[in-house]
């Protein structure tokens, strides 16, 4: 358990137990001079992240531990530890939403300040108390949009979207009365032209991914306003680290804007517990699914929380209900709000400026090695594609060995992309370890 210090009265205590005046007198007895420390000799102050580097090198000493360049939609981002210090508090160690309002102000509270933060990254108006993962969240924005336009039920799907997202979207709706429309990626972008050909009088939403699984980034506002002038939602699912730095979902118009929030504050921890966020418009507030958090007061005039618009919800409407949810995941979520409480908006914008500029440097040098492509012309944020020159998998295979998860073999779902790498790069990696991942990777070639 977390270390308690003793009081000074404990102190004095056990001090008067053992015939003593002072701790000066306790280090005599034990013969052990008394600690004297010259602070000015002590090195500049350095940041939390730069001193988790350090004792991780010590570490590395000891053991092997894998640099990640890991990405599609969930990523090796540095940890405040601020975050586990707040979540070990036993207030907040529930995965659910509360019922009874009296006695569960302050985890109503922190979900309503969640619902806050993630409204603002994302430049919408409403948000819920989250959901349980990003392709959770894919399949509650496409049903919640069938709800929307009543008897629509084609959904139009880029295939720049992550596929691991369209695969569990394909799996929930193996039993639903809709049909789903893929649209091929052209090269590392999104087919717009595609996409709007693809939306017609039955189409209920199109889903798409800012910025795309290939790491490209696309203003989707003169897109989101012609689907919309044919009646369907524009659905965004975002990367939330991204939108620090980049033109929100809100600013394009879109209607439902949904992701993983495994980036805000939570490890990859082999898959999980990851969270589903959600935001939407005012207009579309009613037909949202899951809990609602809203700030009122009482009758004393004092500020509270509550779960509001629960007329919308399974233990009411049953079979009627927006949704089969019927909690959140609310420590991830909590995690989550730590997560940018203790950033910041500058902080989260240095943040995803840290990924923008490692990740731009990274593409740089790997491109740079004789037989190696970086591919696409169009910005990105901390992915990009490579072409190799054989096969991506041995080459991971070998390079796992000395240490790297290099990136994700992109023919491993998409057919003909074999020799094609998908590399992420965040925050934590550093210019050594970038280096010496191309320095390993031109030894294979």
């Amino acid at each position: 358990m977390p270390f308690i210090a003793n009081t000074d009265a404990e102190r004095q205590e056990m001090l008067a137990f053992l015939g003593l005046d002072s701790m000066q007198q306790l280090w005599q007895k034990a013969h052990v001079p008394e600690p004297e420390f010259d602070f000015s000799q002590l090195p500049a102050g350095i940041s939390e992240l730069e001193v988790s580097r350090h004792f991780n090198d010590l570490a590395a000493k000891n053991g092997s531990g894998l640099v990640s360049f890991l990405g599609m939609g969930h990523y090796d981002h540095f940890i405040p530890a601020a975050v586990s210090d707040v979540l070990i508090q036993a207030g907040f160690y529930t995965s659910y939403t509360p019922y009874q309002p009296e006695a569960s102000q302050g985890t109503l509270q922190a979900i309503f300040e969640w619902q806050t933060a993630i409204c603002r990254l994302a430049g919408m108006e409403v948000a819920n108390a989250s959901l349980y993962d990003g392709g959770s969240a894919i399949f509650e924005a496409l049903t919640m949009s069938m709800r929307s336009t009543r008897r629509r039920n084609e959904i139009v799907v880029s295939e720049a979207v992550s596929p691991i997202h369209r695969k569990m979207l394909d799996t929930y709706c193996a039993s639903l009365d809709l049909k789903i429309i893929p649209v091929p990626a052209r090269a590392e972008k999104s087919d717009i032209a595609g996409i709007l050909a693809a939306v017609n009088e039955s189409t209920a939403c199109v889903i798409v991914q800012y910025p795309n699984v290939f790491g490209s980034i696309e203003d989707w506002s003169s897109a989101v306003a012609a689907i919309k002038e044919k009646g369907a939602l524009a659905v965004c699912s975002a990367y939330p680290t991204a939108l620090a730095l980049l033109k929100t979902p809100g600013e394009m118009g879109f209607d439902i804007v949904i992701g993983e929030g495994q980036p805000l504050g939570m490890p990859l921890s082999f898959g999980g517990p990851y969270l589903g966020y959600m935001c939407t418009t005012n207009k579309l507030l009613r037909k949202m699914p899951g809990r609602i958090a809203g700030q009122t007061t009482d009758s004393r005039g004092r500020t509270g929380y509550v779960l509001t618009l629960q007329a919308r919800e399974q233990h009411i409407r049953r079979e009627q209900a927006m949704s089969n949810i019927c909690s959140n995941n609310n420590l991830c979520a909590v995690a989550a709000l730590v997560y940018m409480s203790v950033l910041g908006k500058e902080g989260l914008r240095e943040v995803a400026s840290l990924c923008h500029d490692k990740a731009a440097y990274a593409r740089q040098r790997l491109s740079a090695i004789p037989g190696v492509e970086a591919l696409g012309d169009s910005p990105f944020f901390n992915e990009f594609v490579l072409q190799l020159p054989t096969d991506a998998k041995p080459l991971l295979a070998e390079l796992l060995k000395k240490g790297y998860a290099a990136g994700v073999p992109l023919g491993k779902y998409y057919p003909g992309r074999e020799r094609q790498l998908l590399v992420a790069v965040t925050e934590k990696r550093d210019k050594a370890e970038i280096d010496l991942l191309a320095e390993s990777l031109e030894a294979l070639l």
